[in-house]
């Protein structure tokens, strides 16, 4: 990303999990929790995070029976609303990241495949509700990432063009939708996709936590 290019920037969208809130332990409680209760195996760390990405939906769909999803969902939100509340977190100097953002006059903005319901229990929860003057979730769209609507709808918000945006997000749909949108995209390596995945893509940037974006903005 050449220093012209950051000049223009006045619109930063991020992704929610995975780039500035550590959901992890929240979900594989959750996800857990409804294969116990519907007598399906629980799966290991590993196999859930890289099942994370594409909404509660999608998370669940692939370990279970078809006829047992809308039970599942059921099962799983109703924990999960309680679990965000006691295993998320914050990754590190994320206030500091959007404090800095927020006082140097960026437009801020959330683009989360998470249902909104979720997403604002972590924004309010966590206190990040303050540095965003919008949020934006899938369940509020026709298409999810790595579809670029989500990006496209909150540029239109601001009337603000790609040139004028930059999006920071976790995982290959993260750079793929960023790509699609034609917007200066940075992945930040604590999501569920692994570093040589995201190469593949080839993001403006790769960063390894998230208050490297100080050092580039």
């Amino acid at each position: 990303m050449t220093q012209l290019k950051m000049v223009q920037i006045k619109l930063i969208i991020f992704d929610l999990d995975g780039t500035l809130v550590d959901a992890y332990p929240a979900i594989i409680s959750s996800f857990n929790y409804t294969m116990q209760k519907l007598n399906y195996p629980v799966q290991d760390v590993l196999t859930i995070r890289r099942a994370v990405g594409w909404g509660d939906e999608n998370l669940l769909r692939p370990f279970i029976k078809e006829k047992d999803t809308s039970c599942a969902l059921s099962i799983y939100r109703k924990h999960h609303k309680l679990a965000l509340l006691k295993e998320s977190r914050l990754f590190p100097k994320v206030y500091k990241v959007l404090a800095y953002l927020k006082n140097k006059g960026y437009r801020l903005a959330v683009a989360s495949n998470r249902p909104s319901r979720f997403s604002w229990i972590l924004l309010r929860h966590l206190k990040l509700k303050r540095y965003f003057d919008y949020i934006l979730c899938a369940d509020k769209l026709k298409h999810i990432k790595p579809h670029p609507e989500i990006i496209n709808r909150i540029m239109q918000r601001f009337a603000l063009k790609p040139k004028q945006t930059l999006y920071v997000g976790d995982m290959t749909i993260d750079a793929q939708a960023g790509r699609r949108a034609k917007v200066e995209t940075i992945i930040v390596t604590t999501g569920s996709s692994t570093k040589s995945e995201i190469k593949r893509e080839r993001p403006c940037r790769i960063i390894d936590r998230i208050s490297e974006l100080l050092k580039i903005l």
